[in-house]
C-alpha cells in the first residue's frame, strides 16, 4: 500500500507517514441485488471447489433453483439464504458485500449555502451551511460552513461540542482560542482541533475575516 508523508514547518514538522491509500479503489460493485448475491454465492461456491449439484445437496435447494440464484434470475428469501451461508461456512451478511449501497453527494453552488444559526452566535454573523449528508455507513456527520466576521461586535462567548473542528482561512486575520492557546490565523492557515475543548475567535485583527469551519461528530445512534 502507497503511503504518504507530511512534513512542514512548526508542531507538525515530524514526518507522518499516513498509511491509508486514496487512490485505491475497490472492485466495482454490482447495483442490482439479486445478482451481486449471485455472484458472490458462485464465487464462494467455486473458491471451495464446491459444484452446483455440491451446494445444492449441502443446502437442500434443487439444482434448478440455485442456478437461479447464481445468474440473479431470482430473489431468495432470508430464510434460503440463510441456508446457503450455513451450506458455505460464512455469515449472511458475505453475501451482500457485493452489492453498492446508495453513497450521497451533495453540491453547493457559490452564494448558494443555507443560512444557519448556531448557539452562542449574534447578529451580523454570517453562517453559510455548505452541504449535509446525513445517515451514512461511516458513522460519522460533517459539517462544513462558510463563516464571515464583519464587525468588531461579532466577537462571541467561547463554543464548546463534541468532534474535530478544522477551520482554514480565506481572508481577513483572527487571533483563534483553543484551550488556553492564542493561533494568528491568517490567509492560508489551518487549524486542527479537539472540539470538545472552549475555542472561537478571541482578537478580529483585519476584518472582514472569512473562514471554513468543518465540524464533525459521531451519528447518534
Amino acid at each position: 500500500m502507497a503511503t504518504t508523508t507530511v512534513s512542514g514547518k512548526g508542531p507538525a514538522a515530524a514526518s507522518t507517514k499516513l498509511t491509508q491509500d486514496p487512490h485505491a479503489v475497490r472492485e466495482t460493485p454490482e447495483r442490482n441485488l439479486e445478482v451481486a448475491i449471485g455472484r458472490q454465492v458462485r464465487e464462494l461456491r467455486k473458491r471451495q471447489r464446491l459444484t452446483g449439484a455440491d451446494l445444492a445437496n449441502l443446502s437442500g435447494l434443487s439444482v434448478g433453483m440455485l442456478s437461479k440464484i447464481e445468474n440473479g434470475a431470482t430473489s431468495p428469501s432470508l430464510t434460503t439464504l440463510q441456508v446457503l451461508a450455513n451450506a458455505l461456512s460464512v455469515p449472511v451478511m458475505q453475501l451482500f458485500s457485493g452489492y453498492e449501497e446508495r453513497r450521497g453527494a451533495m453540491q453547493v453552488k457559490a452564494g448558494e449555502g443555507a443560512e444557519a444559526e448556531r448557539a452562542g452566535t449574534r447578529a451580523g454573523h454570517q453562517y453559510q451551511l455548505l452541504g449535509h449528508i446525513g445517515s451514512n455507513n461511516s458513522g460519522v456527520v460533517v459539517e462544513p460552513y462558510l463563516i464571515v466576521l464583519t464587525t468588531e461586535s461579532d466577537r462571541f462567548p467561547m463554543f464548546q461540542h463534541e468532534g474535530i473542528e478544522m477551520l482554514y482561512m480565506l481572508e481577513g486575520i483572527v487571533d483563534y482560542r483553543h484551550g488556553d492557546q492564542i493561533y494568528r490565523m491568517e490567509p492560508g492557515d489551518s487549524l486542527l482541533f479537539d472540539a470538545d475543548a472552549p475555542h472561537g475567535p478571541e482578537v478580529l485583527v483585519s476584518l472582514p475575516a472569512r473562514y471554513l469551519s468543518i465540524i464533525t461528530y459521531p451519528q447518534q445512534k
